[in-house]
């Protein structure tokens, strides 16, 4: 599994100081996005921020490094817990579209046992 964001642009003139405040502005959708790589946990991810700073590779691309809360909750079984956590994503900027394309890491799926 390896999911895939995108948010539109307002401008191509992409800085580390920009893409800071884009996703300081989008933290919500970023929660999102990274709890599907815990859904089948049974948690989600809150609380979105930088943990580093970008990461420039070339001009429109690079990775950056994001921390969040990992939050499980189940009510039947009185569970709440709370725990840190950190994911290395990887980000590209399409000017064509003015589109900014975040990609999570890949996370193979184990398939069903032989029997």
């Amino acid at each position: 599994m390896q999911e895939t964001w995108t948010f539109d642009l307002q401008t191509n003139d992409i800085s580390d100081a920009f893409l800071s405040e884009m996703l300081k502005e989008k933290k919500n959708e970023l929660g999102i996005f990274l709890s599907y790589y815990f859904k089948k946990d049974g948690a989600v991810a809150e609380n979105v921020g930088l943990a580093t700073q970008p990461t420039f590779l070339s001009e429109t691309s690079g990775w950056l490094m994001l921390n969040f809360d990992l939050i499980y909750f189940n009510a039947c079984l009185n569970i709440h817990e709370q725990e840190k956590e950190k994911m290395k994503v990887t980000f590209e900027v399409d000017r064509k579209t003015g589109k900014l394309i975040l990609t999570g890491p890949y996370w193979p799926s184990r398939e069903m046992d032989e029997i």
